[in-house]
């Protein structure tokens, strides 16, 4: 069931406020239905947030925001009636729910009977990230990442360290006449570091995060970890040569690689764009779309992971979704609305950004299942190739699946060896073609460490990706050298 301690922190915050009781909400929801409503709600949200950054041990930002307020959406057909108020009081409340009745022009309201809670199940804690540490400790150990950072290497030119938090109370209210809350914590740190050696200038990053507080994420990625990571992810490309171009075979690291794969194929599988025929995936249910041997899945319920939530932004419990399995096309991700349109269950993925946003399909942990190789197998079997462990920034077209990445870190194989880092390296393709190219995958599956960030149509949601050693035949890499 609801945790009833949940339940009662979001009554507090936004129905007491507004002197609304469980019964006022429920008739405010009904005077948002009527005989062409297909579905309505409201969605309030309550946020702090903080963020702080040091560079070069000056703390050149530090932000704390509180904002609060709801939105309300009212559905007829594939059209959605929007308005949000910024302020929980009862006047803008019913403002809101007439200015969204009015744009998709509905006929009289209803009635909405309550309901009891859905069963839900919290995977994460209702922790306050943001009281878990003084402002002052906060700084101090930022500090402490430069200096650790400093002493790693002479070579350490500049350090920029970086930590943020969020405190989410959320309740939804719809025409089923359940009320929905959840309270969110989201915490992440980050480390990067730029060498210098012989006038050349290389850089390292390293992050983590989770739904949780600062205490638990430093018990699970100390920060001494992160700053080895970056320091040693930077001196690595000091050493690094240019790296080839052309067709080849290209063995992607576990982890954070699978972005790649959450740009490149999981938006082509979320159900807007399938069901408006512009992902390459449209209309290809139960077709084979990959090689024998990749499964990909979204999985919503991962306890304390970024992506993860207890019930998406509509109210429905999150779940772990197949997409792709075994190579042949399963599913798609859906919201409420495109799941209606296209004659299939919600499966707890429509997400919006605050209450300021309409919900739409988006990913939560995105990530392909292990295979059967050991990845020294796989190392083992190419004999002229390349090895991607990280990855920058990339650009990805969703209607063709067309995409280019560029690797932060990545080695040559030779003679199915680990070899010389390579610089400038990016990888190009077509996300479909490349799911048919994969020839192995490994038994390490790894998801990323908890820094994933997504945008689509403006909003910016947290994300969680992962996949394990993978090697691809026959893909296209961007270097220097031909």
């Amino acid at each position: 069931m609801t945790d009833p301690h949940a339940l009662a922190l979001a009554k507090r915050n936004f129905l007491e406020p507004a002197g609304l009781s469980d019964a006022g909400l429920l008739d405010l929801c009904g005077s948002l239905a009527g005989p062409a409503v297909d579905d309505a709600d409201l969605y309030f949200q309550y946020a702090r947030s903080e963020s702080w950054m040091l560079e070069d041990g000056i703390v050149k930002d530090g932000s704390f925001d509180i904002s609060k307020g709801v939105g309300v959406r009212v559905v007829s057909g594939d059209k959605s009636g929007f308005a949000y108020a910024d302020e929980i009081l009862m006047p803008a409340l019913v403002d809101a729910g007439k200015a969204a009745r009015s744009i998709v022009r509905t006929g009289q309201s209803g009635s909405v009977r309550a309901r009891p809670p859905a069963h839900v199940t919290a995977v994460y804690d209702a922790a306050d990230p943001l009281a878990a540490m003084k402002s002052t400790d906060k700084v101090e150990l930022l500090r402490s990442i430069d200096a650790m950072a400093r002493r790693k290497d002479a070579r350490v030119k500049q350090v920029i360290a970086s930590l943020s938090g969020s405190y989410q109370v959320i309740l939804i209210a719809g025409l089923n006449g359940v009320l929905t809350p959840d309270v969110r914590p989201l915490v992440r740190i980050g480390v990067s570091v730029v060498v210098e050696q012989d006038g050349r200038r290389e850089s390292g990053r390293e992050g983590a995060g989770g739904r949780y507080d600062y205490r638990k994420l430093f018990e699970q990625h100390p920060a001494e970890g992160l700053v080895d990571k970056a320091v040693e992810s930077a001196l690595l490309n000091l050493e690094a040569v240019a790296a080839p171009a052309g067709e080849m075979v290209v063995v992607l690291g576990p982890g954070w690689p699978g972005v790649l794969l959450h740009e490149a194929v999981g938006h082509g599988l979320e159900g807007d764009f399938c069901r408006k025929g512009t992902s390459a995936f449209a209309g290809r249910s139960g077709d084979k779309v990959a090689a024998a041997g990749v499964t990909v899945v979204d999985d919503g319920t991962l306890p304390q992971r970024r992506g993860s939530l207890s019930v998406d932004d509509e109210g429905t419990p999150t779940a772990c979704t197949t997409l792709i399995e075994n190579g042949v096309l399963k599913g798609f991700m859906q919201d409420k609305l495109n799941a209606r349109l296209m004659g299939a269950a919600p499966t707890g993925n429509g997400r919006r950004e605050s209450y300021a946003h309409l919900p739409m399909p988006r990913m939560t942990n995105t990530y392909m299942l292990p295979g059967a190789h050991a990845p020294q197998e796989i190392i083992a079997s190419v004999d002229k190739g390349v090895y991607a462990v990280n990855f920058g920034g990339g650009q990805v077209d969703i209607t063709s699946g067309k995409f280019v990445f560029s690797a932060s870190e990545a080695y040559a194989i030779e003679n199915g060896r680990v070899g010389a880092p390579l610089k400038g390296m990016s990888l190009i393709g077509h996300g479909p073609d490349v799911l048919t190219r994969v020839a192995m995958v490994g038994n390490d599956l790894q998801l990323d460490n908890g820094i994933g960030v997504c945008g689509k149509h403006g909003q910016m949601v947290p994300v969680g990706v992962g996949q394990p050693t993978v090697r691809i035949d026959g893909m296209t890499v961007g270097g220097v050298e031909a």
